[in-house]
């Protein structure tokens, strides 16, 4: 019997109907091998031989000269279909640059016609794996990419979201070290930490938190050592990148530190991101969580989102308190049939009873299937070009932006996605810009005294360098005077 993981995959993926020996190159993308396994079998060398009865030239050997010269992508083509459709008002003069934990990533068509599949959209919790080897292999699926995404040996079936699976990674610390405290850092997102700190203080958890660096933005890495060695708590909590947008550097350092003290690190992490970002799981991190809003749930609202939540445990010591279910992958006594079933249910409903680590039921499995399908279409190289048109687009937000006079709140940290930015009138350029139909936020006063002059700015792939110039060129006209 096999968890769905990054090595696991790897041994029993099946792609389609075509067993491709017992390996696939890399279980991100489901089908990378079945366009050459088909024409293999075809006996073919390009698509087009299918065609040999068509004349040659009747069959285009160009790019369609459709409106703009060349064809738009699918998000470039639904904002113009918005544009035109909304000439009496259109809501949002350019994306909304809104962040703040939740941002306007785009989620691809397919998504949601794969979703909209009866046998996904209304199933509910697996009890019958004889009866439902269609979502146990998604679920598998998403498991396995999970767990190679975050470079950690196990994820479930996914949480409710990302703010509860850091509230339930905190309880699988707690019950796996037997101690009592945890350490949280500042930088990590407020209503995140918020929700941890309302699950763990009915249960005598203590949270501590520690403070970030007034240059970097990272977190005080003297203050969490000092914790590590006063407390010698369950946890350490990071993020990154973390609320500020600030991209932590020093996770190597502070997970050895958390070991010497046997303390667990937690990572809390975006999965969009890991296209461009190490893997938590590779710096040291034995817990891992997140939030899948990014990759295929959408906006929604706030919801809903499936939460992430993996481990790595050469030990095997945290797989047994792991919350919520598991997906295996299985043989029957004889070997000679091959099938996907729930392991290792920790829940209330099986035989855990009152021992059960957490009352998690149907879930989110509808938003993890979701995610499995972005990453399944975007594959490894698709996730790492999306990564690197953030970073661009960030770095091209605070070139243009020091041209306004606009400067980060941490003038020596490295931002992805989201910046920080100071201004002493930072809420009346907030309002103005709503006026102009431009939307940043949100203002952190609110959640951090020191920082009322601040406010969040996210860009993503929906954002183009033309949305960015008109952001910067109405602030600019309102510092200017104009």
């Amino acid at each position: 019997m096999r968890v769905g993981s990054a090595s696991s995959s790897l041994t029993y993926f099946r792609v389609g109907i075509v067993v491709i020996g017992d390996y696939v190159p890399h279980p991100w993308i489901p089908n990378s091998y079945i366009k050459d396994v088909l024409m293999k079998e075809l006996g073919i060398s390009s698509v087009l031989d299918l065609f040999n009865d068509v004349p040659g030239e009747l069959i285009l050997k160009r790019d369609l000269n459709v409106g703009y010269g060349s064809p738009l992508a699918e998000y470039k083509l639904v904002r113009h279909f918005d544009e035109i459709m909304s000439k009496n008002r259109y809501f949002f003069k350019v994306p909304p640059f809104l962040g703040g934990g939740m941002c306007y990533h785009y989620v691809p068509a397919v998504i949601r016609h794969i979703a909209n599949r009866s046998e996904f959209y209304t199933a509910y919790t697996p009890y019958q794996p004889e009866m439902s080897q269609g979502i146990t292999q998604a679920l598998f699926e998403y498991q396995s990419m999970m767990a190679d995404l975050y470079g950690v040996d196990i994820v479930n079936a996914s949480m409710y979201n990302g703010s509860t699976a850091l509230a339930e990674a905190v309880r699988l610390s707690v019950r796996v070290t037997g101690r009592k405290h945890v350490v949280v850092s500042r930088s990590v997102h407020p209503e995140l930490a918020e929700v941890v700190r309302t699950w763990s203080e009915p249960v005598g958890i203590s949270i501590h938190r520690v403070g970030y660096d007034k240059e970097t933005g990272q977190v005080d890495l003297a203050e969490v050592e000092d914790y590590l060695r006063k407390l010698k708590p369950a946890a350490v909590i990071v993020q990154t990148p973390n609320f500020f947008g600030i991209v932590e550097q020093e996770l190597s350092r502070i997970s050895d530190v958390a070991h010497e003290s046997g303390s667990l690190m937690i990572v809390y992490q975006d999965p969009i991101l890991l296209g461009v970002l190490e893997a938590p799981g590779k710096l040291g991190a034995d817990i891992v969580v997140g939030d899948t809003s990014s990759v295929g749930s959408g906006l929604n609202f706030g919801g809903p989102t499936a939460g992430v939540l993996g481990i790595k445990d050469a030990e095997g010591r945290l797989l047994r308190q792991l919350p919520g279910r598991l997906i295996g992958y299985t043989k029957t006594l004889d070997g000679s049939e091959e099938g996907f079933i729930m392991v290792l249910q920790t829940r209330e409903q099986h035989i855990r009873r009152e021992r059960a680590t957490s009352n998690i039921t149907t879930n989110s499995s509808l938003e993890a299937i979701k995610s499995a399908v972005y990453l399944a279409l975007l594959g490894s190289e698709g996730l790492r070009k999306l990564g690197e048109a953030i970073a661009g687009r960030t770095q091209y937000l605070l070139e243009r932006l020091s041209e306004a006079g606009m400067v980060p709140a941490f003038e020596r940290g490295v931002y992805l996605r989201e910046v920080l930015l100071r201004h002493p009138d930072i809420a009346r350029i907030r309002s103005y810009l709503k006026s102009q139909g431009v939307y940043i936020g949100p203002l952190v006063g609110r959640f951090y005294q020191d920082l009322s002059d601040c406010c969040l700015v996210c860009v993503t792939e929906r954002h183009s360098r033309e949305d960015i110039d008109v952001l910067v060129e109405l602030i600019k006209q309102l510092l200017g005077g104009g």
